[in-house]
């Protein structure tokens, strides 16, 4: 009977005593719907805010607040948009910078592809889901160990960062049309700074960092023998360019393993 005790005692944690850490390669424990919601909310919010820089820098190349107001609308991904309004601001052509923004937006296809199995969404929901398959929605689901949890991560996500995105766009359009001339005020640097401070963090890896350091390269490069908005296209060309040496070296390297 002693030993049954000191036995059952010695499983029961001392007071105040850590959690035992799971075991590697254990799930994930899931978050609870409250925790999802904060820190879909917090994503939201602080990247929502943001519009307000795209509706000054529209507005700055002097688009409308109608037509300013409709991208954010239908649209609705804030690289494509600051590449389309950088590229008609600097006198490019409209199917260009139209270009630009297209291969800037083409990666979120490929965000669909992994939500539709993540998510599952009913048929008749997922038209409307596909408006928000942008880089904050899927980080923030992908993030979640449960189904349920990246549903509401999305949602939360999308619903915000939407309607605020929206909300700071015409703010910032009403603004920049009162303020008149916005490179005067110094705004028309906010969407191109906005922009990086939104790309940075996405940079993690090696491969990814070089391909924005040859994009920087490339696009600077031509920028003043190309007309406005090309250079934005021939910058694209540093991925494939990075993906084909990286797969070089991984060949070569396998070839001198096998010797």
């Amino acid at each position: 009977m002693a030993e049954q005790t000191a036995s059952a005692s010695a499983d029961i944690p001392a007071h105040g005593s850590a959690r035992r850490a799971p075991e590697p390669g254990s799930a994930p424990e899931p978050k609870s719907d409250s925790a999802v919601v904060r820190d879909a909310l917090g994503v939201g919010i602080a990247v929502g805010l943001s519009g307000f820089a795209f509706g000054v820098t529209s507005a700055g190349a002097g688009l409308t607040v109608l037509q300013t107001c409709a991208l954010s609308l239908l649209v609705f991904t804030g690289a494509s948009q600051f590449a389309l309004v950088g590229a008609l601001a600097a006198g490019g052509n409209p199917l260009t910078a139209a270009a630009g923004a297209f291969f800037l937006g083409v990666r979120n296809a490929f965000y669909g592809l992994r939500l539709s199995q993540l998510l599952r969404l009913p048929g008749p929901v997922r038209p409307f889901a596909a408006q928000w398959v942008i880089d904050e929605t899927t980080a923030v689901a992908l993030a979640q160990p449960t189904r349920r949890g990246a549903r509401i991560g999305f949602t939360v996500t999308g619903v915000t960062l939407y309607v605020l995105w929206n909300l700071t766009t015409l703010g910032g359009a009403l603004g920049a049309e009162a303020l008149g001339d916005t490179s005067a005020w110094g705004l028309d640097a906010a969407g191109p700074a906005v922009f990086l401070a939104l790309l940075a963090p996405m940079l993690r890896t090696a491969t990814e960092r070089a391909v924005a350091g040859i994009a920087v390269v490339l696009g600077l490069g031509f920028l003043p023998v190309l007309p406005a908005g090309v250079p934005v296209l021939v910058a694209a060309l540093a991925a494939p360019a990075v993906v084909w040496l990286e797969g070089r070296r991984l060949g070569a390297r396998r070839k001198g393993t096998d010797r």
